[in-house]
């Protein structure tokens, strides 16, 4: 088995990542922009790079930023696998036609 080169991502529960974001915002706000990612992270015992990537989404989601919202975000996910599920039954029905189709030929009178 091949060792990934990447630890597996941990799973915050919601309530963390809101009270994270919501003391980024609350220090910015009070004029601690520099280092209060990191401060916060290391108060709550997660990561830097993951509280800032829940401050990026929650400035993205309220509209302060570009990009795709949370809810967006969803959308694809289940749009991507729905497309995958289709494009699966449709190789599925393409392979079962040329089979039937075969079958016709072979006891088709010529």
């Amino acid at each position: 088995m091949r060792e990934s080169s990447h630890p597996s991502p941990r799973r915050y529960p919601p309530e963390l990542k809101e009270r994270a974001v919501r003391l980024v915002f609350e220090s910015t706000a009070e004029g601690e922009r520099h280092g209060a990612v990191t401060r916060i992270a290391h108060q709550l015992g997660v990561g830097p790079e993951s509280v800032r990537q829940w401050v990026r989404q929650a400035e993205i989601d309220q509209g302060l930023r570009g990009g795709l919202t949370s809810a967006e975000r969803t959308h694809m996910k289940e749009l991507e696998r729905e497309n995958r599920e289709l494009r699966r039954a449709n190789e599925i029905l393409k392979s079962a036609a040329a089979f039937f189709g075969a079958e016709l030929d072979r006891r088709s009178p010529r």
